[in-house]
């Protein structure tokens, strides 16, 4: 699942089918592939926003 994730942050364009055959190898269900897809997708997209509005973190 890590694996996933982080593909899919860092190299989004380098996606495959392959990359979910390996989750459902892994044992994950079809709802639980969809599920991790839109959270890593959320937070690049929330990082992607605040790091485009120069927000930084608070201390």
């Amino acid at each position: 699942m890590l694996t996933y994730a982080a593909k899919l942050t860092k190299t989004p364009a380098e996606m495959t089918g392959a990359d979910v055959e390996r989750l459902r190898a892994a044992g994950f269900s079809d709802a639980a592939i969809l599920d991790i897809c839109q959270v890593t997708a959320y937070f690049a997209f929330v990082n992607r926003i605040a790091d485009g509005l120069g927000i930084e973190l608070e201390a």
